[in-house]
Formats: structure tokens, sequence, C-alpha cells
């Protein structure tokens, strides 16, 4: 029984042809199973995503076993989205925690989820990834929260435009309040 918070050992992005877009796996070496031996050299991960590509390039599917891994998957017009995890794992949480980081992602890069938009907006992917896992530990599953988190600050729509006029109007204000509090004592 897997009684750990370490739940998650990659997040892969694939382009519709296989090609990788984007791919975190997580080692933790705090976990108390010790470090992951799955997944050590770039070989090795390419081969599974590969193969993970084969399995899960028609659409159609949510959750499958895969090389002994829970693979929860999502489609998203020319990228597929995925969560990595043990074969003992909760598939609804992982599947929640996936959903909620592509609707995240959906706000972010304003309802366009493809791989232009992850490509040029990788530093938010990356954000609101770390936002949703960390170290491979679950740790949101509310998009609009994860979304707040990460999007960029707007900047203040209204101007102040400070010229001699403003300045003058100030100095008057100033001058008043002084006057006034001269005038008390």
């Amino acid at each position: 029984m897997n009684l750990s918070l370490y739940s998650v050992q990659a997040f892969i992005v694939l382009d519709t042809e296989g090609n990788r877009v984007l791919a975190k796996y997580y080692r933790p070496k705090s976990h108390p199973q010790g470090e992951s031996k799955d997944f050590l050299t770039l070989k090795e991960q390419k081969a599974f995503e590969k193969g993970l590509w084969q399995k899960t390039k028609k659409p159609g599917g949510d959750i499958i076993l895969y090389d002994s891994h829970l693979v929860v998957y999502k489609h998203s017009l020319d990228l597929i989205l995925y969560f990595v995890a043990g074969p003992t794992e909760n598939e609804l949480m992982i599947h929640s925690a996936l959903c909620s980081l592509t609707d995240a992602l959906t706000m972010l890069l304003r309802n366009q989820l493809e791989k232009r938009g992850v490509l040029e907006n990788l530093d938010m992917v990356l954000l609101c990834l770390d936002e949703t896992i960390d170290d491979g530990i679950i740790v949101d599953t509310d998009a609009a929260a994860i979304a707040s988190r990460v999007s960029r600050p707007r900047p203040d729509t209204t101007e102040i435009v400070i010229n001699e006029q403003t300045i003058m109007s100030a100095y008057q204000t100033v001058k008043e309040k002084m006057q006034q509090r001269i005038g008390q004592l």
C-alpha cells in the first residue's frame, strides 16, 4: 500500500507526431521508497515517450496502464499532455490534477492550448506546472487559483499625468492644509 504524497513521476507534453515539446521527470530523493530507478537516462525517457505516444495517439481514452505505469492523458488541439504515476496511485486524483492544470493553462493561454502557445509561453506553463505539482506531490487542483497565482500582473490602466498644473494644484492643497493647521494652534 502506497501511503506517500509523491504520486506523479512525470509530466510530458508531446505533439501529434510524437515529438517531445516538454517533459519534466520527478525523482525525489526524500521518497519513502528511495529514489526512483525509472527514466534515469534520456534514452530511456525517449523510448518510454515513443511507446506511450504509439498507445495514445488516437483520441478517445483518458487513463491507461502502460509499462507498469499509470498514465493519465488529455488531447488538446495538436498536443497530448500526460501525467505518469505509479501503478498503485489514485487515478481520479491524478486525472483531477491533469484537468486542473489544462484548465489553468487554457485560461492563461487564452483558450489556445496548442504547441506554438506552449512554446511561446513556456515560462508560464512551467510556473503553472510548479503550482500544480511540487517534486512529484500534487499541491493544488483548483484551476482558477493556479491561473491567478501564475498570471502576469496587468499594468495599471489609469495613467497619472504629472504636469505643472497638477504640481501647482498639489502645492496649493498642501499650503491650504498647513494654513488650517497653523490657524488651529
